[in-house]
């Protein structure tokens, strides 16, 4: 039995129907259809949507049905510098007070992921490493730093997701949690920074990629 609220509940559904492009960006999301279509009320509908809109997902617009957001590139980018900020502290926070406990649960979900690789779905693979970095951050032991990290990994969440699902992503996912861990499990700040550092590189750099093969697609055609 799940332990979430409805519009918690009904948030993951919609956050997963964008992740995997059903709910396409700038579309719609009429409430009420939605609410029809989930066999819900309109009240826990509208609350799903607003916690998709302060994870950055929707965008509300006065008197008019709310969007599915489609950052630029630039956007995205912003958000990228703030979030390795953050998870350089949690890491380094991490390394100094992270305890045995924290450390154990961190290897045993890295090896869960191992574990799944090509076993599960892309969304439920997705989500275990996402889990992984709001672990660590958690891991730091400084409840502010964990919840704006939190925050700022959400806004990214349609974004990380695209990166995740190219070619070869999980198996680069894989390793690179690996160095993380390591350089976690012997309390190395500067190694630490190297791992984390060279992951959110290539986060990067695919969703660079991304974003350049949609603007050929899209392009005309002389």
């Amino acid at each position: 039995m799940t332990d979430k609220t409805l519009p918690e509940q009904i948030a993951d559904k919609l956050r997963r129907d964008i992740l995997k492009g059903t709910l396409a960006p700038g579309q719609q999301i009429k409430e009420r259809d939605h609410a029809i279509e989930l066999d819900v009320s309109r009240t826990p509908m509208r609350e799903a949507i607003r916690i998709l809109s302060k994870e950055g997902l929707v965008l509300l617009r006065p008197s008019r049905s709310p969007i599915v957001a489609d950052p630029s590139f630039e956007e995205i980018s912003d958000v990228i510098e703030v979030l390795t900020a953050l998870e350089l502290r949690c890491g380094a926070l991490a390394c100094k007070h992270a305890t045995d406990k924290d450390i154990a649960k961190l290897q045993a979900m890295h090896d869960n992921m191992a574990l799944v690789q090509g076993k599960v779905g892309k969304i439920d693979f997705f989500e275990f490493d996402m889990e992984f970095h709001m672990a660590i951050a958690a891991a730091s032991h400084n409840a502010v730093l964990a919840e704006t990290h939190s925050a700022f990994v959400r806004r990214l969440w349609r974004a990380r997701y695209l990166s995740a699902s190219r070619k070869e992503s999980s198996d680069r996912v894989k390793r690179q949690h690996g160095g993380i861990m390591a350089a976690l499990q012997s309390r190395d700040i500067d190694l630490t920074y190297k791992h984390i550092n060279e992951h959110l590189d290539a986060l990067i750099e695919n969703i660079r990629d991304k974003y350049a093969s949609e603007a050929d697609v899209s392009a005309p055609n002389d």
